[in-house]
């Protein structure tokens, strides 16, 4: 299973919220581009990059950010957050990221979106399914769609995407465990789809539990900064 770690930036620093509110946030660093070099120091490949500022500016803010990480590092970044044009795509793309997720374009610009798995394919763009309460979120989460889950996948898959990272919101950050049975119903609906878990995590087991159900990658942030997980003990789950 891909361990795929997180940095959530807020003022150029590495965040963490609590189920998405902007209002509850803790700071772990001021440099985001030390906290990737040791997960890089660790064996980890891949990173997770979030422009929480550009989700609620509904433009690119942090790109100087991701070209620092993906300059002196050889981690492979997917980034997020205020993806909504073209010139967005482009400065991500420039700047290093080599895949990009979107998730409120989507919903919002279902068109756009289609012409970015078009041009680019998918296996660069990620389709982020960011659930509250059965409906997507958008906007960082400020907003809540009226779109359900399962007509938002089924509605991609059939656009060729077969990249997800699927967020349950009620659980990110809270370290009560992932939405097991949510991704174990994706997969049996879905089981080509490389979905990517997300929100939850507090364990080594909660790792194990997730290879066991198949998912072959998840994301966690919250359990390495709070020392709930230790990098060093992630090397049997690395290639």
């Amino acid at each position: 299973m891909e361990i795929v770690p997180a940095i959530d930036l807020i003022d150029g620093k590495c965040v963490r919220l609590s189920q998405g509110d902007y209002g509850r946030r803790k700071v772990y660093s001021d440099s985001p581009l030390e906290v990737a070099k040791s997960f890089e120091a660790a064996g980890i490949r891949r990173l997770h990059l979030v422009d929480l500022d550009g989700a609620k500016a509904q433009h690119i803010v942090h790109h100087r950010i991701l070209e620092q990480i993906t300059s002196h590092t050889s981690l492979i970044v997917d980034f997020g957050g205020g993806l909504k044009t073209d010139e967005d795509l482009r400065i991500a793309f420039e700047s290093g990221a080599q895949m990009v997720t979107g998730g409120s374009i989507a919903v919002k610009s279902p068109e756009a979106f289609e012409n970015w798995i078009r041009t680019y394919g998918p296996e660069r763009i990620i389709l982020g399914a960011d659930v509250s309460e059965g409906k997507i979120a958008v906007s960082g989460w400020t907003e809540r769609s009226e779109l359900d889950l399962w007509s938002f996948l089924e509605n991609y898959v059939q656009k060729g995407i077969n990249k997800v990272i699927c967020t349950d919101i009620s659980r990110d950050g809270m370290l009560r465990g992932p939405a097991l049975e949510l991704y174990t119903q994706i997969l049996a609906k879905y089981p080509e789809l490389h979905l990517i878990a997300s929100g939850g995590v507090s364990s080594l087991k909660d790792l194990d539990d997730l290879k066991a159900a198949g998912l072959p990658a998840a994301i966690l942030g919250k359990a390495i900064y709070e020392g709930r997980i230790q990098l060093k003990d992630l090397s049997k789950y690395l290639c």
